[in-house]
């Protein structure tokens, strides 16, 4: 039976954890000087003292957490497994740019350890979903067979950063229309035309307009892990040769996000929020 860490269990890496013991797996984590929130969304996962108890256990230790924490974060695993005295494979399943997990791959290969890269479409797993898992690297096939409830994993390279390269791409077309949606409605509001707005975006995308105020009160719920994910999508549409203003704007506009009085809502509290004008009012 495969043992599987997650680094850190999280809404995403919780739910992940979950899926995958629903296939069979043994999934442990720690909750040492995390929140209470983190507390609640780790309900069910096997937790341990700390990460090097984590690390010790695994045969697989997976890494999911904001792109600008994803570095400290296989700085701590790859610490633990050095004290510990062990070489799990790594998943890095973070939105970090293709150079970025590349380098990773180096700083592990250094240590003995090998990485997948790795990046998820859609939320968090749940029993009979279908969150995408794209997968690449010399080891991507051992991650991609792990049986698990609401997880479809596709290996799409045998090269670290290619999984990565998808995210990026399929994230700016994601978050950047939904950063969109929460700049051109902020200006429909205050200019007094929302209504009238709405009722010419509800003919070309009937779904999204109907479930804008949802979707506004959600991102920007995350809005501050979303800069560093456009700083790097900024990096990595520079690096193909397309120019990285586009998104160094979305950058901003999730910074801006960040700061008002919406962004104190909790991704649980967001996604029960139904009242649009109320959510663009907490964007001032």
């Amino acid at each position: 039976m495969t043992t599987i860490g997650i680094v850190s269990p999280g809404a995403m890496g919780s739910a992940l954890g979950r899926a995958w013991q629903a296939g069979g797996a043994t999934v442990v984590a720690t909750v040492a000087g995390r929140s209470e929130r983190t507390r609640r969304l780790a309900d069910g996962l096997t937790l341990l003292d700390g990460l090097d108890a984590v690390v010790g256990r695994s045969d697989v230790v997976v890494t999911v957490c904001p792109p600008d924490a994803a570095g400290d974060a296989l700085s701590a695993v790859l610490a633990s497994a050095a004290s510990v005295g062990v070489r799990p494979l790594v998943a890095e399943l973070n939105a970090v740019a293709p150079a970025t997990v590349e380098e990773y791959a180096a700083r592990a290969g250094a240590a003995g350890i090998e990485l997948v890269d790795g990046s998820i479409s859609g939320g968090p797993p749940v029993p009979g979903g279908d969150t995408l898992l794209y997968l690449s690297g010399p080891r991507a096939a051992a991650l991609a067979g792990l049986p698990a409830d609401g997880i479809r994993a596709t290996v799409v390279g045998d090269r670290v950063g290619v999984a990565s390269g998808v995210k990026m791409c399929t994230a700016s077309v994601y978050k950047g229309t939904t950063a969109l949606w929460a700049q051109a409605l902020q200006t429909a509001h205050e200019l007094g035309v929302l209504e009238v707005v709405l009722a010419d975006l509800r003919e070309a995308f009937p779904d999204t307009a109907d479930r804008a105020a949802r979707l506004v009160a959600t991102a920007t719920s995350k809005s501050a892990r979303f800069v560093a994910e456009m700083e790097a999508i900024a990096t990595t549409q520079r690096s193909a040769g397309a120019s990285g203003e586009l998104f160094e704007g979305m950058a901003a506009v999730y910074r801006r996000l960040s700061t008002t009085p919406l962004a104190a809502l909790t991704p649980e509290e967001a996604r029960a929020v139904d009242d649009l004008d109320e959510v663009l009012r907490r964007l001032r």
